[in-house]
């Protein structure tokens, strides 16, 4: 599986930013797609994922409830990341993930990574 992410950039605290990602390749129609990041000199955290079987079932970091919304297009394989009230502490790079359900956990995938800056 390919995954590119785009969208990240600078914005100012407050602020908002929707970042994208399309997959590619082999994708099991049973999935699960969302983000990840990482602060330097942090360890990779979860913020939200959301299985492709059901919508409903979103999960996200407690850090980012409230704030963040995941959706996703299956048609397109494509994850989004909307983010509101952007706070400096949410800087970090954002990596999209993917995992294919049936294959237990062995089969999944990562971007590249899009860079989000919150200046205070």
């Amino acid at each position: 599986v390919h995954l590119v992410e785009s969208g990240g950039g600078l914005v100012q605290a407050g602020g908002s930013l929707r970042l994208s990602c399309a997959a590619s390749g082999s994708i099991d129609r049973n999935n699960i797609m969302g983000w990840y990041r990482q602060a330097p000199g942090k360890q990779r955290e979860s913020v939200a994922t959301m299985p492709s079987f059901s919508h409903d079932s979103a999960d996200y970091a407690d850090f980012v409830k409230g704030r963040f919304t995941i959706s996703r297009d299956n048609a397109e394989n494509t994850v989004y990341l909307q983010m509101t009230s952007l706070k400096p502490e949410d800087t970090a790079v954002y990596y999209c993930y993917y995992q294919n359900v049936p294959s237990g956990g062995w089969d999944f995938g990562w971007g590249q990574g899009t860079q989000v800056t919150v200046s205070s």
